[in-house]
């Protein structure tokens, strides 16, 4: 049977009417899955008793099981969630003072290889539905209120983790308009962040069929470069990227922020600065500069922070208001880029939690 979470409000509703029912049921249902956290359809109170008996024969409202749980001493939490009996995806909350982001997978695996993403070592498995897409965050929202309710609770979502979101649009979309729907989540368009690596006939249909921000994993500003740590570039080179980002600002108004990881003496050095600099010094942009997270399979080193520094300073002096990421979770793995999601012998019994707590370095 579907799970009710991979339907949007309308579609909900068409499927209601195609039932036999009347459309203004699934805003009710709706208001009792996200807004009263009851997923129990006989709990439905205010629903016909022949309409709960018939969703309960219709749907299915299962949430993935975490085979593990990792606490970090500074509050990031990351969880295994079983999405199959063979397969699994992170998800990641990241909390600060008056705010929390959870960073979701879209896909098991990624098909990109990008050259510092442990994501990329597992290879692409599948696109994730909707459903699995969503009931990261349902199930995240729930375990935070037992383990963590003096954390504050999630505000942001974005897109990052395990995947290439621009890869799994139909689902991708309509999980951003769950999350956006005031009957649903309510998160605000300003607050829900779709990052991808470049997939460009994407960005354009995401321009105009989705809400969302946008986030480019740029990570260079030339092709050679670009071509070696982020393959997708030989496909979708950096001028095509380029326009279809300026596009976007053009249609929405709407800032683009441009992710940069810091890669000793590959990405880093002053000539990259530069070029990246004269690259968005004229675009509604923002660069988050992101020092790399040692992934022990993969042969690369992170900037120093001097040099990172430096970095910093040449795009702010061109104008570009520029960031560099606190780094969280990394000794949970669950920093930028460390994400695997791998599923081993020793971890598949699903009944229970493995609960891990580490202090931050």
């Amino acid at each position: 049977m579907p799970s009710i979470f991979n339907y949007s409000r309308s579609e909900l509703g068409d499927v209601l009417v195609e039932l036999g029912h009347q459309r203004f049921r699934a805003e009710q249902i709706m208001r009792w899955i996200y807004h009263q956290d009851v997923t129990d359809f006989s709990a439905m109170e205010n629903l016909p008793k022949a309409l709960r008996s018939e969703l309960a024969g219709q749907f299915v409202t299962a949430l993935p099981i975490a085979q593990s749980e990792h606490i970090s001493g500074c509050g990031t939490v990351k969880w295994l969630f079983s999405m199959d009996s063979k397969n699994a995806v992170e998800t990641v909350y990241i909390p600060e003072s008056r705010r929390a982001t959870l960073c979701i997978s879209s896909q098991i695996g990624c098909a990109l290889a990008c050259q510092f993403c442990a994501t990329g070592l597992a290879g692409f498995l599948r696109n994730l539905s909707t459903a699995e897409i969503i009931s990261q965050v349902y199930a995240a929202k729930e375990r935070l209120a037992i383990i963590a309710p003096d954390q504050p609770k999630i505000t942001n979502i974005v897109f990052m983790g395990m995947g290439e979101p621009l890869l799994n649009v139909e689902n991708v979309f309509r999980a951003v308009d769950i999350l956006l729907d005031d009957l649903a989540f309510g998160l605000s368009k300003y607050r829900v962040t779709v990052s991808t690596s470049g997939i460009i006939p994407a960005i354009r249909r995401l321009t105009t069929d989705c809400k969302a921000a946008l986030a480019i994993s740029i990570h260079a500003a030339d092709n050679d470069v670009r071509d070696q740590i982020v393959p997708i570039n030989r496909k979708h080179p950096l001028k095509k990227l380029i326009e279809a980002c300026d596009a976007y600002t053009q249609a929405t108004n709407r800032p683009i922020t441009y992710e940069y990881v810091m890669l000793k003496d590959i990405n880093d050095r002053p000539q990259d600065a530069n070029k990246l600099a004269k690259l968005l010094a004229s675009r509604k942009a923002k660069v988050n500069l992101i020092p790399y997270n040692p992934v022990p399979e993969l042969a690369l080193a992170s900037s120093s922070s001097e040099r990172i520094e430096a970095f910093k300073r040449r795009l702010n002096q061109s104008g570009i208001v520029t960031t560099v990421r606190k780094t969280r979770g990394d000794d949970i793995n669950a920093a930028c880029g460390q994400l695997f999601g791998q599923v081993t012998e020793r971890n598949k019994r699903i009944d229970t939690y493995q609960f891990h707590r580490a202090d931050c370095a």
